[in-house]
């Protein structure tokens, strides 16, 4: 909001914000979204998946030949016992409504009324097709419901 207000003074204007977003990091919705909307700033989204976190290959302690948190273990962010956790119930509300995890995660950034971008990363083209296609995917107010429960019971475990 300070730069925003130097801004008006003369500094160049802000045009975008580029912050990590996802299920499991929920905290720019405390403000800072509220601020980029009326600024007119956009917001763009890294690490929708959480690292991967949120295409569930990690769930029940799975580690993937070659995937990210398998390769680079200090890159724990969304590994603590409440980020497994809330996985594990975001995956639950996904198989539930017979959907991927990857696509309900990524559609629910789309979804928010403050972005920009979603911006996706995939390692083959399997993974790229199912990122691109979760554009098609509109949650209902019964599947955002459910989500926000989880969030409520394990808010930002990986901020």
């Amino acid at each position: 909001m300070r730069y925003s207000e130097e801004a008006k003074k003369g500094a160049k204007k802000m045009i975008t914000v580029q912050n990590a977003y996802n299920l499991l990091n929920r905290r720019d919705e405390i403000g800072l979204s509220e601020v980029l909307l009326r600024e007119e700033v956009g917001y763009l989204a890294y690490s929708p998946l959480a690292f991967g976190v949120l295409a569930g290959k990690y769930l029940n302690n799975n580690k993937p030949e070659n995937a990210r948190v398998t390769l680079f273990p200090n890159y724990s962010r969304y590994s603590s016992e409440q980020s497994n956790k809330a996985t594990m119930l975001y995956n639950e509300i996904a198989k539930k409504h017979g959907i991927s995890l990857t696509q309900m995660a990524l559609a629910f950034v789309t979804q928010q009324p403050f972005m920009t971008s979603n911006i996706i990363g995939a390692t083959n083209l399997d993974q790229l097709k199912e990122n691109i296609d979760s554009i098609h995917l509109h949650l209902s107010d019964e599947i955002i419901g459910e989500i926000n429960a989880v969030h409520t019971q394990f808010p930002n475990p990986a901020p």
